[in-house]
This record gives C-alpha cells, structure tokens and sequence, in this order.
C-alpha cells in the first residue's frame, strides 16, 4: 500500500486544511503571528509542489491542490483570484494563479565565504487570515466530501493527504467521527492520510509524532491522536534522511505545541510524494 506510481495519468492531491480563527493572531516567530507564519509555509510548500511538477514543456499535473480555511463560521476555499471557484485544482492552475509574487530579502552564499542578503521572488497565493471561531468539525466533513468525490474519479492513485493545522479546539463540536470518516476513504493504494498539527507561540516542549496516547497531556492532544493516520514507509524513511527523525510504523503524524521550525518540518515530511514518473 502506498506505493502507487505519481504521474500524469494518476495524480495524487494534497490538502491544506487551515485554521483561520482568532488566535491565529497570537504572535509566533520573528514578528510574525500564527497566521502570517502559516501561510509564509503553505506558499513555500505550493512553489516546491510547483517546482517539483516542472519540466521543460511546463507543469505537469502530478498533483491536485485544495487549501481549505476554516474561521468565524464558515468553510472555505483559501485561494482566491482565478483559483476561487471549487476547491481542488490541478497543480498547473495554481502555478499560474499567484495572487502576486512578492519580493523577500534571504541570505545567500556571496561565493566568497561570506554571507548576502538577496532579493528573491515569492509567490503568494494564500493570505494569513484570523477570525472569531473554530468550526473544525464542519471543516473535516466538507474536506471528507471532497476526498470522497477525488478518490472516487482517481480510483487507483495514491491516496489523498490531509495536512491540517489549528491551535485550538473544535467550537462546532466534536470532529473525530469525521474525521474517521475521512481516514476511511480509500483508493486502491490505500486510505486517506490526515497529518495534524497543532501550533503554539507559549514556548511549551513540543510532543513529536507519538505512539501512544499515553504520551499524550490532555483529552484535546489525545482526540488529535486518534485523528492521526500512521506515515506510510516512504515518508518515514525520508524523515530519516532528510531530518534526522526516527519514526515507527506505530508513529501518528501528530505534533503538539509546535514551534515555527517544528511547522516546517512536519509540512516538508506530509508533503513528499511517492514515485514519480
């Protein structure tokens, strides 16, 4: 399972699902709030994805992109601009549906030994936003929906990835029958893969892809647990090499109070495809 080959004719799809609530204004790193951190990562991720599908003839659509954001009391698409119809696109419409591309100062090798700041170009498509409520519950279900639909039209590819990140509990109820129903979409490769990440600026010790509930603080950690699926091998040997993370076939793709590095990581290992042809 899980092995299913990635390519234009079997195209896999990623999920942000992204809490947009009021806490996401909490500062986070470097000045910047939960939200603006968050969606910095996201675009990072959606120009890598876009990089990845690149050959010379142009993007090839390996991949079908949704970014969902759930805030106040309502579930919605988080691009905007040509991509604000529907929610999942193909990888060749977000490359070409950039809000703007802005231009970001990074710190670059002068060839010399020495250290530059450097002007570079960074696409934005996802706007950081905070608003009122958590409605996580209905977020899970419209993201179940749409799971159901894509893995019904592509019966035999690798299995949709969820990466869902929030900093707070669900205001709209309890969202773990949901997300059982979203764990339990299949294709033939395959269930549906939902990675949680839970987002904190209160300095507390990140606890990292657990194994048991047990390791766990409190009944919200533990409910983000059982909504966790396991990595399937492939990413837990790139986790290995590419981080330095030991992960066991019993890991969860949970992390709580993550940090702004730890936001990095956790996206860069959810978002690595199988085979690609």
């Amino acid at each position: 399972m899980y092995t299913a080959e990635i390519s234009r004719s079997n195209p896999t799809a990623y999920i942000f699902l992204v809490d947009q609530s009021g806490s996401m204004a909490t500062g986070m790193a470097q000045g910047m709030s939960k939200a603006e951190f968050v969606a910095d990562v996201i675009n990072k991720t959606l120009r890598d994805l876009v990089v990845r599908c690149t050959r010379e003839e142009g993007v090839r659509d390996y991949f079908d992109i949704a970014v969902i954001g759930y805030g106040d009391k309502s579930v919605h698409s988080a691009l905007s601009g040509s991509l604000s119809n529907g929610l999942m696109h193909p990888i060749s419409a977000i490359a070409d549906g950039t809000l703007r591309i802005d231009e970001r100062e990074k710190m670059v090798d002068d060839g010399d030994g020495g250290i530059i700041n450097k002007l570079v170009r960074f696409p934005v498509w996802v706007e950081p936003v905070a608003n009122l409520g958590t409605p996580m519950r209905d977020a899970i279900a419209t993201t179940a929906r749409l799971i159901a639909d894509w893995s019904q039209t592509h019966p035999n590819s690798y299995p949709v990835t969820v990466l869902h990140i929030t900093d707070g509990e669900s205001t709209d109820g309890d969202p773990e029958h949901n997300a059982e129903i979203l764990r339990s979409l299949t294709t033939t490769d395959g269930q549906t893969l939902i990675y949680n990440l839970h987002v904190s600026a209160d300095g507390e010790e990140p606890i990292r892809f657990p194994t048991s509930e047990n390791q766990l603080p409190n009944p919200y950690s533990k409910l983000l647990f059982r909504m966790s699926s396991t990595f399937p091998e492939h990413l837990r040997r790139y986790a290995e090499e590419a981080h330095g993370i030991h992960l066991s076939a019993e890991s969860h793709a949970l992390v709580i109070n993550a940090d702004a590095e730890e936001l990095v990581k956790f996206i860069d290992i959810g978002s690595r495809p199988a085979a690609m042809r």
